[in-house]
């Protein structure tokens, strides 16, 4: 095997783009994602021997039994000191297919996020479940990844993070930090998350919640005193209680809805949006905080309540998505139209800009 993979050309003009992205794909030109935008990086497209010989230069032949017989693979892979991509290969209607996103090999401090002070304050409890959501692509590891730092570079503890794959890897500072890989470290997230109650942690990291299983021992985790930061799909905070009671039957949800009620330390809900600039993106936060009474509207089954008290609780640094939207647009971050693509309540934010910003215009788009 050459030192150098062939990939490599595409990897470097990637990280000279300040992309996030890299898609290949049978048929059609490689791509790279640029500031939230797909460009081609050449015009000739892709071919089946192309893709092929690209992509299982990378892996070795476990991994190559895998993509062949399950048609999936996730793996990490380390760019020599330059970058680590997180790795998916699939198949397609058009053949072998992969997408490698950057994983930055400096970890961004909560500063240089320039994330609210309450995000701090979360990652500072001693105990309870912290979630970050969002769609894909919207920065969760990144937010989770600073949370972590700070956590390791201010006291001792002992930080556990359950991946899939490993993304950020952090040195040990102050606190003791164990990464353990689904896959090669533990057979599924619920294995590893069943056994790391034994391993004596005070912050645990999950990668993501993907099944009722694993919500049930990432709240059971939150609930003996144990820090627990998980990742959910989800574009809000109430959608994000709604997700994980629904996705248990029936008869189990008013367990859960208790356990969720006395665990849940915060949720922070991020969407990443195009500076007005042009030259980068920013992350929009809904954030909610625990507490008594978001503790009873989850128990007695009122997450409709939620918005209101999340408007109303600026003061424990509470907001909305479209309250972030608003001081974005007042503060010139983001353009009026970027931010109403990303509202929850578009009537209302544009109605908020036209009180703004009097000069500006309603696109005919988003007329109702």
């Amino acid at each position: 095997m050459s030192t150098t993979p062939r990939i490599a050309a595409f990897f470097d003009t990637l990280l000279e783009q300040k992309g996030s992205d890299l898609h290949l794909s049978t048929g059609s030109p490689p791509m790279a994602r640029v500031r939230g935008e797909l460009v081609a990086l050449r015009e000739e497209l892709l071919t089946p021997q192309e893709v092929e010989g690209l992509l299982f230069e990378l892996i070795n032949p476990q991994q190559r039994r895998q993509i062949v017989e399950e048609l999936d693979l996730d793996f990490a892979y380390g760019y020599g000191a330059k970058a680590r991509f997180r790795a998916n290969y699939f198949y397609k209607q058009t053949g072998l297919g992969a997408v490698f996103r950057t994983i930055p090999s400096k970890v961004l401090t909560l500063e240089d996020l320039k994330t609210p002070e309450v995000v701090r304050k979360l990652a500072d409890r001693r105990s309870g479940l912290v979630l970050v959501t969002g769609p894909t692509g919207s920065g969760k590891s990144t937010t989770l990844a600073g949370m972590v730092h700070h956590i390791n570079h201010t006291r001792p503890a002992h930080i556990l993070t359950i991946e899939d794959p490993v993304e950020f890897v952090h040195e040990s500072a102050r606190s003791q930090v164990t990464h353990r890989e689904v896959g090669p470290h533990a057979s599924s997230f619920a294995t590893a998350i069943r056994s790391a109650g034994r391993e004596d942690p005070n912050v645990i990291l999950i990668g993501e919640l993907r099944t009722n299983e694993t919500m049930k021992l990432a709240l059971q985790l939150a609930s003996f005193g144990v820090l627990v930061f998980a990742t959910v799909h989800t574009n809000s905070a109430p959608a994000t209680i709604d997700r994980i009671i629904n996705s248990f039957p029936a008869d189990e949800q008013a367990q859960v809805r208790g356990m969720l009620a006395e665990s849940l330390a915060g949720i922070v809900a991020q969407q990443l949006i195009k500076t007005a600039d042009g030259k980068g993106r920013v992350a929009a936060l809904e954030i909610l905080v625990g507490g008594a009474a978001i503790a009873s509207m989850i128990r007695e089954g009122k997450v409709f309540q939620i918005a209101s008290k999340m408007q109303a609780g600026q003061g424990q640094g509470m907001q909305t998505l479209d309250m972030h939207l608003e001081r974005m647009v007042r503060d010139n971050i983001v353009t009026p139209e970027a931010a109403l693509e990303k509202a929850q309540d578009k009537e209302n934010l544009a109605k908020v800009i036209q009180r703004l910003k009097p000069d500006w215009v309603l696109p005919e788009s988003l007329k109702a």
